[in-house]
């Protein structure tokens, strides 16, 4: 991790401080990315799950793409799997959780059929491949990577189509606000305060971390992990206040996804990494959780608010358990 960009040589306070405004930044670029994708949803004929699945999703999981890569480079597998494992578990217990606890989120029968089932084999795969040897190779790497292919690739081919006919008949300002260029580039737009945010908060909260003395596995599996999934946290939230269930549903489920299928498998046909032994505990700890999230999206079809307090309260108990064990 110390090969990582650092701001260590700033006091507590002035870390404090970045923290808080790449949080704002975060938050400026999701509201921006969820309008954007709903709007260039419409246009393409395109639902907003799928664009929640693959779009955002992808956006979203810069953050994870680059420390993910960057740990592998430098030999860090720690860093690299915690990351992920620690990510996907926030993202479902936190935020799947969290938003669920403000207000119900409904399950469409596709998201939870299809994509829900990726999910889960992927979560078995991945407990395979790398709770079997404790390392991730280029083999390993190939076959993830080949799979979220194979998984984007059926997206598209039955993407549900349905052109929002409304459009042809608004006024000059709302056309412009629906141009697909103007979409695209706000879209970028939130994309780059997204990733840039996030960057400087991993380094920051990594920084305040490592001040307390804390293990290189605690900062991979929370810090590391909360403040990737930081983009996560504000499209989802977005999304549920705008009442855009499919996109933050969708959201979560395709990024644990893309954490798991792309972000690894890339990972591991770049550079193999070795894990600490204490990754089975996470991985089986993750595994639990995807398929108790499956279970609570089937029963009458919505995760409620009670339903978001046991993932919420299940992904604490998960982070008092990694600090308490691993801390020097």
């Amino acid at each position: 991790m110390n090969d990582l960009p650092s701001l260590d040589g700033l006091p507590l306070f002035a870390n404090s401080l970045v923290v808080l405004t790449t949080i704002a930044l975060i938050g400026l670029g999701a509201n921006w990315i969820v309008d954007a994708a709903s709007r260039i949803a419409k246009r393409l004929g395109i639902s907003e799950l799928i664009i929640g699945l693959t779009v955002v999703a992808l956006g979203t999981s810069a953050p994870e793409f680059a420390v993910t890569l960057i740990a592998a480079l430098e030999g860090h597998g720690d860093i690299s799997v915690g990351n992920i494992v620690g990510s996907n578990i926030f993202n479902l217990g936190f935020i799947l959780g969290g938003c669920a606890i403000v207000r119900a989120i409904p399950i469409s029968s596709s998201l939870l059929r299809r994509d829900g089932t990726v999910l889960g084999g992927a979560t078995l795969l991945l407990l395979v491949l790398i709770g079997w040897d404790l390392r991730l190779d280029h083999h390993d790497g190939l076959i993830l990577f080949m799979l979220l292919g194979v998984y984007l690739w059926y997206l598209f081919k039955h993407r549900e189509a349905g052109v929002d006919k409304s459009l042809e008949s608004m006024g000059d300002y709302d056309r412009r606000e629906n141009s697909l260029l103007w979409n695209c580039a706000l879209l970028a737009v939130g994309f780059v305060c997204i990733v840039g945010g996030s960057h400087l908060l991993v380094v920051s909260a990594a920084a305040i971390s490592r001040g307390f003395g804390v293990s290189e596995w605690v900062i991979g599996v929370t810090i590391v992990a909360a403040g990737t999934s930081a983009p996560e946290l504000a499209t989802s939230i977005s999304g549920v206040v705008k009442g855009r269930y499919a996109i933050s549903a969708g959201n979560l489920i395709g990024s644990d996804i893309f954490n798991m299928l792309g972000v690894l498998g890339l990972a591991g046909m770049v550079h193999p990494v070795a894990v600490d032994p204490f990754a089975r505990v996470s991985l089986l700890a993750f595994g639990g959780m995807v398929f108790l999230v499956l279970f609570f999206m089937r029963t009458g079809w919505r995760v409620s608010q009670l339903e978001g307090l046991t993932l919420v309260a299940i992904a604490m108990l998960r982070w008092g358990f990694d600090l308490s064990a691993q801390v020097q």
